[in-house]
């Protein structure tokens, strides 16, 4: 096999588990509804399956980094898979036993999913960056990762909207298909990259020491911070647009197929993002994009409630098509995904840029700072219990103002490259 198709092939396997990871993590949010319904829980608790999800992040993101300064790109990734085949099991198993355990089943399922997102994320965005060379080319060929991440997220809330149905009679075993694709994905890639070879950049030894290394550059540092708070709009946006629509008494099936539409958006940006990744430096379309999150945000924040738009939905038992009305400001949200859709990888490709020996154990670190999905949408949950919804997307603008100043100051290399 020649050198070009070996990469190639890696190239395709990482993008596969760039979907993967999407799908699963995405099935967090429309479990919410789930969860708020059965259990009835808050704003706050309905996001535990978020949370469990996340705060993964923060105990396996920097332990990731060292996995694959140890053993390797592709078997850490193999290490990931069978610990989400176990994660997508206990998830299965809450919808399955007593309703007093269940939540807690159901929380260890999504703790445990998270370590596998985790492991996996640490594998796919360096390599995706080495193998397109970094700088531009890294960028754009994480941007095209992000396209088909971004098709298995709209996918997973056109199906879980379906599943759920209405969510007043919703249940946890309600998932069970869903949880099923979750599980046979992970088994085939597991399958697959085993016997798949991967050209493997050589590694650092493991060191606790390359932890402060890496920190000790400012743009890394700040970069790190920026992923944190993107966590806040990235997911707290269609996260709470789910929430407050679905209190509004929209069904849920129609109401998924409306959240969808915001990570259509994001598959459209990452097409574009990819197509123009070569050419805009990460920079320059992160000021941009962080700009444009600013305004529409503020405009689905302050649109009055009473101008609405009628939007298409399915009828899931008649498999007809329904018209619904929602307020105009929504749709202001739905494009935020368009901004989104570039966001992580410019981000990343920004905060590694010149990193060298100490690229694998920042990915974990990076990957640490995930956990800010948890905290964030925690914090916007808080707020949106004790105001409401639309008060909520204050934290979303205070996030989308920090990744504006990142892009356009904080992300400047303070040091040569090592």
């Amino acid at each position: 096999m020649t050198q070009e198709k070996k990469q190639w092939g890696a190239i395709i396997i990482m993008i596969a588990l760039f979907a993967m990871i999407a799908f699963v993590t995405n099935l967090c949010s429309p479990m919410a509804i789930i969860v708020k319904n059965d259990f009835g829980a808050s704003n706050v608790l309905a996001q535990i399956g978020n949370y469990g999800n996340f705060i993964a992040y923060l105990v396996m993101g920097i332990p990731a980094g060292m996995l694959i300064a140890k053993y390797g790109y592709k078997k850490t990734a193999l290490i990931g898979l069978a610990v989400g085949v176990i994660g997508i099991l206990v998830q299965w198993l809450s919808g399955h036993v007593g309703k007093d355990s269940a939540f807690l089943v159901y929380l260890v399922g999504a703790f445990i999913s998270g370590f596998t997102m985790c492991i996996l994320n640490c594998v796919v965005n360096p390599m995706l960056n080495l193998l397109g060379g970094g700088g531009n080319k890294g960028n754009q060929l994480i941007q095209l990762g992000g396209v088909f991440n971004s098709t298995a997220a709209v996918a997973c809330y056109i199906l879980m909207g379906a599943l759920i149905g209405d969510a007043a009679k919703a249940h946890i075993a309600d998932a069970t298909p869903a949880l099923m694709i979750a599980l046979a994905i992970f088994v085939i890639a597991f399958v697959v990259i085993t016997f798949t070879k991967i050209e493997e950049p050589e590694q650092a030894p493991v060191d606790t020491s390359l932890i402060k290394g890496a920190l000790s550059h400012r743009h890394f540092a700040l970069g790190a911070l920026a992923i944190f708070l993107y966590m806040s709009v990235e997911v707290g946006t269609p996260t709470y647009i789910l929430q407050y629509l679905t209190a509004k008494g929209i069904p849920a099936s129609t109401v998924g197929l409306i959240v969808a539409v915001y990570w259509l958006m994001m598959l459209i940006g990452r097409f574009v993002g990819a197509s123009i990744g070569g050419k805009v430096s990460s920079r320059t379309m992160i000021t941009t994009v962080s700009i444009a999150t600013l305004l529409l945000v503020s405009f689905g924040m302050f649109s009055p409630e009473t101008n609405t738009v009628e939007v298409p939905g399915v009828d899931w038992a008649s498999l007809s098509l329904i018209w619904q009305e929602v307020p105009v400001g929504i749709l202001a949200f739905l494009l935020v995904g368009l901004c989104t859709s570039v966001m992580w990888g410019g981000i990343f490709n920004m905060a590694v840029e010149g990193l060298g020996k100490y690229t694998a154990i920042a990915s974990g670190i990076f990957m640490t700072m995930v956990f800010g999905c948890a905290v964030m949408v925690a914090i916007q949950g808080w707020v949106a219990d004790m105001t409401d919804y639309m008060t909520s997307y204050w934290v979303v603008l205070f996030s989308a103002a920090y990744i504006l100043f990142y892009a356009a100051i904080g992300s400047k290399p303070s040091k040569k490259s090592e």
